[in-house]
């Protein structure tokens, strides 16, 4: 299925900075499935209903940077950078497992998979499909069996490949 990533494309892990607008290349462990809407029926992952007082940290000089924090207040008196997750992108999504083991402040935060604007659309680093083929995926998803994704150009998804199991590709 379609999908569009961050506006400049891909970076290596090593490369990834806040702010860059790239998605992270590798392969990442799927998080909660979230949401601005009700848990879609036949779905198998945690899921975590989003209010208006929900934020992702992307405040690297912040303890919170990279998490997602439940705040009464003001959230712009609090951090510097925040991602507010009642947006209709959001309606349904998941956290892709980036930056979370050890979080390093400044390398990149908040990359989820949500629906996407169009086809011909960019995101500012996360993974975003239609609507119907997130909501698709998300049914598709086990929990049990340690769902991951594997994003990058299609290069360095050979490359890991090769590395991972010795072969052609």
């Amino acid at each position: 299925m379609a999908a569009v990533v961050g506006k400049y494309g891909f970076a290596l892990p090593e490369q990834k900075k806040e702010g860059d607008c790239k998605t992270p290349a590798g392969i990442y462990k799927i998080g909660t499935a979230f949401g601005t809407a009700a848990r879609p029926r036949g779905l198998k992952m945690p899921y975590r209903p989003v209010t208006r007082r929900d934020y992702w940290v992307d405040d690297k000089t912040s303890p919170e940077y990279n998490t997602w924090v439940h705040y009464e207040g003001n959230p712009a008196k609090r951090w510097k950078s925040f991602e507010r997750l009642a947006i209709p992108l959001y309606k349904y999504a998941l956290v892709i497992r980036y930056n979370d083991d050890p979080i390093m402040p400044g390398k990149g935060s908040a990359i989820f998979m949500h629906i996407w604007r169009g086809p011909s659309s960019y995101t500012a680093g996360c993974v975003a499909l239609a609507r119907a083929n997130l909501l698709a995926v998300l049914k598709w998803l086990d929990p049990d069996k340690s769902p991951v994704i594997i994003q990058g150009t299609e290069p360095f998804i050979f490359s890991l490949l090769k590395r991972r199991h010795g072969t052609q590709c």
